[in-house]
């Protein structure tokens, strides 16, 4: 994995790419070097999405199903100056110029290094002056508690932690006011849209399940505390 950016600039990258497994890749390069990445599979989704976030680089792969990365170029750069990385697995030369000649601003030939597509990425941010400076650090920390809403990622001692929509917005809703009690009532309010069906159950479920995925013992639990009668609290072991 490449070191974090010393840089304190970040962009949000649109990433056009059919092949789940290199589009995972590289959303998890980027999104470690600052930037936020959203993650589309076909070139009218591509522009679907550009429309609708207005991202401030497009990583557009050039075989795409529905419309391939050639003619969302062409589309693109008849409304907008967005800067444009193609990614292809075409190595000839008329590839190359046909794609510059349609308005992308960079090239890189299919295998990259990640590594490249991340420096590609900086670079080209640079020239356009597209990067916008780096959002204000949202992460809240309870002892060995780590919850990032950004990046919607939760870590215990720098393990990370897979999470429901629900556990995660219970967790940050706790993390939020630490050592404070929340009543079910409350945390309720907080899940609603979250789970379907919202029952104070429901949130006793989640309190279980998050135990079981951040305490080291889950019967005696360190970090999400219950003050019977009450409701549930988020403490740094003393």
């Amino acid at each position: 994995m490449i070191p974090p950016t010393l840089a304190a600039m970040c962009a949000h990258v649109l990433v056009a790419e059919d092949d789940a497994k290199q589009a995972e890749l590289v959303r998890r390069y980027l999104e470690h070097d600052g930037h936020t990445v959203t993650v589309v599979g076909d070139g009218r989704a591509a522009l679907d999405e550009w429309r609708r976030r207005d991202p401030d680089l497009l990583v557009l792969d050039v075989l795409m199903p529905r419309m391939d990365g050639l003619d969302v170029c062409r589309v693109l750069r008849s409304e907008s100056n967005l800067p444009v990385l193609m990614l292809t697995a075409r190595a000839g030369e008329n590839d190359l110029l046909l794609g510059l000649d349609l308005g992308a601003d960079d090239y890189l030939t299919k295998p990259y290094s990640p590594r490249e597509l991340v420096a590609r990425v900086r670079s080209l941010l640079r020239r356009t002056g597209a990067a916008r400076s780096a959002p204000p650090d949202r992460s809240l920390r309870v002892g060995s508690l780590l919850i990032d809403p950004v990046r919607h990622e939760v870590r215990v001692a720098d393990r990370e932690i897979d999470c429901t929509p629900g556990e995660f917005e219970l967790l940050s809703a706790l993390a939020s006011e630490p050592g404070r009690v929340f009543t079910r009532a409350q945390l309720l309010r907080r899940l609603h849209g979250f789970d379907r069906y919202v029952t104070v159950r429901t949130v006793d479920v989640h309190v279980m399940n998050l135990r079981k995925k951040i305490e080291a013992d889950p019967r005696n639990p360190e970090l999400l505390m219950t003050v019977y009668g009450v409701g549930y609290k988020l403490c740094a072991p003393s």
